[in-house]
């Protein structure tokens, strides 16, 4: 395994962060498809054995189990300084807003049950996992930078939104000496590379570290046309992501499949080498040994540029999906 920093932080990541929305208990949430804690276990002790130290959960995973199972896991499997574990809060609930809670009051009472999930005293990384446009800007920062003050955050991330929000909050913070994002956490594959067109740039810019999930497409930059997975079946959410787009993603995926056969390695070492040249880490879910396995693998995976950009030409713009969607009409109707 190979270990970076992340962005402007001091915690020392590895290359492949296990995303964890795939562990929780399949009766409760969102997903069908999550396994149970005795595999959530076993795959979390795997991923540390293979070098893997970066993990990500959040409050919303199956009702809070996937931090339940995490956090066991890790306190059972390793020492506290030898992980670096991220979770994420959502925005304010309408009825939160009509009791008045506050922003501030909110990010406080999400993290509190977060480290009660988890069974530790504080995390490495807190994301903001989507922008809420029903809540101050200024007081989402101020809220996160009292926790960071607390001592129950070391770093603050955020996932789902614009480079113009990114730049907007960090600006803020950096004006009023309050914590800034270190990290982004957007969608961002083979198939999905609408983020270089402005969140990318700004990164690298100001060396803010790139953590995308859906590294995989859900499973389809890993598999042949015909195979399958519980997954692929089952996750309602990633067909409307990418239903829309198969054809024209389906010959990006076929370049995929036949540079694995040329280089003789998997779909997912491909996929993820081209991503890990772009990116500080990205989250790779597992629900199996071998998803672990292949992650790992692609890390010593050099692509040639000629190979990178074979894979890349036949990219077409995609439009924005899921939250990012969302977001987006949620502004759009702002200004209106």
């Amino acid at each position: 395994m190979k270990y970076t920093k992340l962005g402007k932080s001091d915690l020392n990541v590895s290359r492949i962060c296990m995303g964890c929305m795939g562990f929780g208990n399949a009766a409760t949430g969102q997903h069908s498809w999550t396994v149970d804690e005795a595999q959530t276990r076993e795959i979390i002790r795997h991923g540390l054995e293979l070098g893997i130290n970066f993990y990500d959960t959040a409050i919303v995973y199956q009702n809070g189990t996937s931090e339940q199972y995490v956090g066991r896991a890790l306190r059972d499997f390793a020492k506290r300084d030898d992980y670096v574990i991220a979770t994420k809060f959502t925005p304010r609930t309408q009825e939160e807003m009509d009791a008045g809670v506050s922003g501030q009051q909110h990010i406080e009472n999400y993290l509190n049950q977060s480290l009660k999930n988890l069974g530790m005293d504080y995390v490495d990384l807190y994301i903001y996992h989507m922008w809420d446009y029903h809540t101050p800007m200024e007081e989402i920062m101020e809220g996160l930078h009292s926790i960071v003050k607390a001592g129950k955050a070391r770093y603050i991330g955020i996932s789902n939104c614009f480079a113009w929000q990114l730049a907007k909050a960090n600006f803020y913070a950096r004006e009023h000496g309050l914590t800034e994002f270190v990290s982004i956490q957007g969608h961002y594959n083979l198939i999905a590379r609408e983020e270089e067109r402005e969140m990318a740039p700004f990164c690298k810019d100001q060396n803010i570290a790139m953590t995308p999930y859906s590294a995989l497409a859900g499973g389809r930059l890993s598999k042949r046309p015909g195979e399958t997975s519980k997954r692929l079946s089952e996750d309602s959410y990633a067909r409307f992501k990418y239903d829309a787009t198969a054809k024209a993603d389906g010959r990006i995926i076929a370049r995929a499949a036949e540079l694995a056969d040329k280089k003789g390695v998997s779909m997912t070492e491909i996929s993820l080498a081209w991503l890990l040249t772009k990116v500080t880490a990205p989250v790779v879910g597992a629900t199996k040994f071998s998803h672990v396995d292949g992650a790992v693998r692609a890390v010593d995976l050099e692509l040639s540029q000629e190979e990178i950009d074979y894979l890349e030409e036949l990219y077409v713009p995609h439009a924005l999906v899921g939250v990012m969607a969302q977001n987006g009409k949620q502004k759009a109707g702002n200004v209106v």
